[in-house]
């Protein structure tokens, strides 16, 4: 058996063997707990909308802004007054502050959960693929996107069945299940402790980015050589930082190199560099704050993308309920809706993988592995520019065939539901090119000693699209309430214009696309110890593309 070529160890601290630990064997456990986890968590999030509108009597707006057992509990003993409802037809009393807050703690302890979870459980999956190793690197790419796939599988049954059974006002039954299928995703994952590969501890990387930060300050005035060929670099195969791979000097960001810079006040009475990172940093930690610098730019225009997705879990479903949503006397959930989404991810990840992907590759022939992680970032946002105009045009043609005001929209639109199928067709799409891209992006271009730093780079920019799609929310209805008018997201929809509000973030996202591109045109690509690759041939060809 051989030895893996990263610096991932085994249950016992050993450096891990290839067949014996890692591969898919322990990938496939991972994937079956995400989709586990994922049911658990989004089970909650489904109908949170409607829980919040007719359980605890919150506006359209403010539902669009906003640990499991707790949840279950406070939902069974306080909320659900009188009991049974929360229906359709049913709205619940009044609560006070006290059992308000009790709900609010259930919900946060649960995104505090989930955001514990997310971002951990993307790295170590990823962790358990040797990159350094063709087979094992080929796997680690399709990973991120099976990845994808079991986290909408696990979606699929939280908006159909759950979804159902929440919007029925079985608000104990839907709570009770995701527990239990999170009590099953702990069990699930430890099972397979005995398989996982693990990367030892780098240790913190706050004080790593502090210690360059504060060398490079001290040495402000040192004067530094054109293509940095003096900088401190420690000789051994592994870098300074307990392991992780060294990383190559690039240019860019010089003022940084001056922490890697050697003086003659470096040196100790008998002529030896010694070991203080305050004042000598070698050059893979200085790259490590210039990887974290350059994903910035990335990160922040890829925020303004979720904002579009939060729109599947808020507006989407009070747009749906607007509109009629009972086919031969089957009623359709609109929070339902989203399996649409998610049948359209799972569809499209294989025929991404499986046809599209390959086909790029033969037409591109130099490039072997098809689009470029930031390419497919680009395409995400284009897609997800057309989502917003379908679901605005949707919108036009349902408040014109509106048949006039309404309480909670129960006297809805003579537009049936399933005209917003193309909008979530769309999302789906966007959601294959885009958050795989990111996963790959963001766990590929951070060093090996901060790869959960890329994982939470993607999910926080996903957290932060709801909170940007919050403010937006409160700053449109700001401005669009003055003068006695209604605004654009009105408790009554039908009286509204909810139309320009989807048309306003497709013009915010088209911009945003143009200052992503900028941004992907000018990244330079991280360059490990060894790889001779071109680090400015993938930023090229995005142009091209985009």
């Amino acid at each position: 058996m051989l030895d893996s070529s990263d610096t991932t160890a085994d249950r016992e601290r050993c450096p891990a063997i290839r067949g014996r630990s890692g591969g898919w064997k322990a990938g496939f456990l991972l994937l079956v707990n995400q989709g586990l986890a994922t049911l658990a968590f989004v089970g909650v999030e489904v109908n949170l909308v409607f829980f919040l509108k007719r359980v605890l009597q919150q506006n359209n707006e403010e539902a669009a802004n906003n640990g499991l057992v707790l949840l279950s509990l406070s939902t069974s003993l306080f909320l659900l007054n009188p009991s049974g409802c929360g229906d359709r037809k049913s709205p619940c009393g009044h609560h006070s502050m006290l059992e308000t807050g009790v709900f609010y703690l259930s919900i946060y302890l649960i995104a505090l959960g989930n955001g514990g979870y997310q971002p951990s459980i993307a790295t170590f999956g990823a962790d358990q693929f040797d990159d350094e190793e063709p087979k094992e690197g080929h796997s680690k790419e399709t990973f991120f996107s099976y990845f994808y796939l079991a986290l909408n599988l696990g979606c699929l049954f939280s908006n159909t069945i759950l979804g159902y059974l929440e919007n029925e006002g079985m608000w104990v039954l839907g709570f009770w299940t995701s527990s239990g299928f999170a009590f099953i995703a702990l069990v699930h994952f430890l099972s397979g402790t005995r398989w996982y590969r693990r990367f030892k501890p780098g240790g913190n990387p706050l004080s790593r980015v502090c210690q360059v930060i504060f060398a490079a300050a001290k040495k402000w005035r040192v004067e530094m050589s054109p293509h940095g060929n003096d900088l401190y670099e420690v000789d051994q195969k592994e870098s300074a930082i307990k392991g992780s791979r060294k990383m190559l000097h690039t240019q860019g960001l010089k003022f940084l190199d001056r922490a890697a810079a050697i003086t003659s006040k470096d040196y100790n009475q008998d002529h030896v560099l010694p070991c203080n990172p305050w004042r000598l940093c070698t050059i893979t930690q200085v790259e490590e704050l210039k990887c974290i610098l350059r994903l910035l730019p990335i990160w922040l225009s890829t925020i303004l993308y979720w904002v579009v997705f939060t729109q599947m879990a808020s507006l989407f479903i009070e747009e749906g309920a607007g509109m009629i949503t009972t086919i031969s006397n089957f009623h359709i959930p609109p929070a339902s809706m989203s399996s649409v989404n998610i049948i359209t991810v799972a569809a499209f990840t294989f025929l991404y993988q499986q046809i599209l992907n390959p086909l790029i590759c033969r037409l591109r022939k130099k490039d072997v592995k098809g689009l470029t992680e930031l390419q497919r970032m680009g395409v995400g946002l284009i897609i997800a520019v057309m989502a917003m105009v379908s679901a605005g045009i949707v919108e036009s043609y349902r408040l014109k065939y509106s048949k006039g005001d309404c309480y909670d929209c129960h006297n809805p639109s003579s537009l049936s539901v399933l005209w917003q199928i193309p909008q979530y067709v769309l999302i789906g799409v966007s959601e294959v090119f885009m958050y795989v891209g990111q996963l790959e992006f963001f766990n590929g271009q951070t060093p090996d000693g901060l790869k959960s730093f890329g994982s939470a780079l993607c999910m926080t920019s996903l957290s932060l699209g709801n909170y940007v799609s919050s403010l937006l929310v409160t700053i449109v209805m700001d401005i669009t309430t003055k003068d006695n008018r209604p605004g654009w997201i009105p408790e009554n929809l039908n009286v509204g214009h909810m139309d320009r509000f989807y048309f306003l973030l497709a013009a915010l996202t088209a911009a945003d696309f143009a200052v992503y591109l900028l941004c992907a045109k000018r990244y330079r690509y991280i360059r490990l110890e060894g790889n001779c690759e071109d680090p400015n041939a993938a930023e090229e060809e995005v142009g091209r593309v985009l």
